[in-house]
């Protein structure tokens, strides 16, 4: 349960709650913020004392230094309602992306007591902004960016590190179609691709729209090869059953390390699955669905859990998946893994961190 340490974390209570604004009936992903959120300043090469306060405006001066030259990481986790309270997913893990970000990135590490002590705090605070209709959750978003106000490029010496949080529904309600992109990159060899920061996503958001112009809802992302070595989906990792096995790229520097993806493949060993990390190529993908062996594709990540593909594009051609039922891995997948979270099924790998509500 939540030990709050008063040293490393104040709190200030917003003077009224805007819950009552919400429409749990409609959430949309991303519409609406908690009332409150954490703060911390790293100066003179040491964080300060970490704030909660009414979620609201950060003053910054237009010379900032993050918003010229993008030194900026984010992180997005999960709170949900639990048979016992409220379960928040894999603190440990997400802090150890962050700081492989933050390393990435020449920034300075966060501790772990202010970012697990200050989300579970955030959390239980907020507990009433936890949804409880199936599916739906609490996201966490922390974020860090450089502060400095010196406009050259250069690492900057001062930072600040939030955290905030809103109720969310499931990110993608219905299959995908996906169109493997071949003249954009998400990320090059020994680029950023690993890291969880902010230009990543910046330079996804023109492919994609293209790829939506032409009746697509994402690309898959590949490596710029002549093989079309499949990558990443979107914003998301990406895995395919194929004859059977869980296939899915295996992890490198344009790839980013993803916590559901690495929970997907836990449970998939214990659903009796055999696992291939291992190259997949988009020829490989048509080949496989000429001879009946793509059964599924789907991409996988916090926001989505897992997003089954309906159609892949190929260069022009179109793999019309199997259609989605409960029998097929990605939508059992999913389900156990709501199962750990929700407290319907034991957490034995030791996922869960409980919060109750202190406030």
């Amino acid at each position: 349960m939540t030990t709050l340490d008063t040293d490393l974390i104040t709190i200030q209570k917003a003077p009224r709650s805007r819950i009552a604004e919400v429409n749990w009936d409609d959430l949309q992903f991303g519409r609406y913020v908690s009332d409150h959120m954490l703060a911390a300043d790293y100066n003179n090469g040491e964080w300060q004392p970490a704030r909660i306060e009414a979620y609201g405006s950060l003053a910054l001066p237009p010379a900032t230094l993050a918003l010229h030259y993008g030194q900026t990481v984010f992180e997005g986790m999960k709170a949900f309602r639990h048979t016992n309270g409220i379960s928040i997913f894999r603190i440990a893990k997400y802090h150890q992306r962050l700081q492989q970000s933050l390393k990435r990135m020449a920034m300075p590490p966060v501790p772990y007591d202010l970012f697990s002590e200050g989300i579970q705090a955030l959390v239980s605070l907020d507990a009433a902004w936890v949804p409880e209709a199936p599916g739906t959750s609490l996201y966490i978003r922390p974020f860090m960016f450089a502060t400095d106000t010196q406009f050259g490029a250069k690492p900057s010496e001062t930072y600040k590190f939030v955290i905030f949080t809103g109720p969310v529904p499931m990110y993608f309600p219905k299959p995908l179609k996906v169109k493997v992109e071949e003249q954009f990159i998400r990320a090059a060899k020994g680029g950023t691709g690993a890291a969880k920061c902010g230009g990543n996503y910046g330079g996804a958001v023109y492919p994609t729209e293209l790829a939506r112009e032409a009746g697509f809802d994402q690309v898959l992302w590949t490596d710029g090869s002549p093989d079309l070595n499949i990558e990443e989906s979107g914003a998301m990792n990406v895995m395919f059953v194929l004859g059977g096995k869980l296939v899915t790229p295996p992890l490198s520097d344009t790839i980013l390390d993803g916590v559901t993806r690495d929970s997907v493949l836990v449970l998939a060993e214990e659903m009796g699955y055999a696992v291939e990390e291992r190259p997949v190529s988009a020829y490989e993908l048509v080949e496989a669905y000429h001879k009946g062996a793509l059964q599924e594709g789907f991409g996988v990540g916090t926001a989505a859990v897992t997003a089954p593909f309906e159609l892949i594009g190929v260069k022009g051609k179109n793999l019309h998946l199997p259609e989605i039922h409960p029998g097929m891995f990605s939508v059992r997948v999913r389900s156990l893994l709501s199962d750990i979270r929700s407290g319907r099924k034991e957490d034995v790998y030791g996922w869960n961190t409980m919060v109750d509500q202190m406030w």
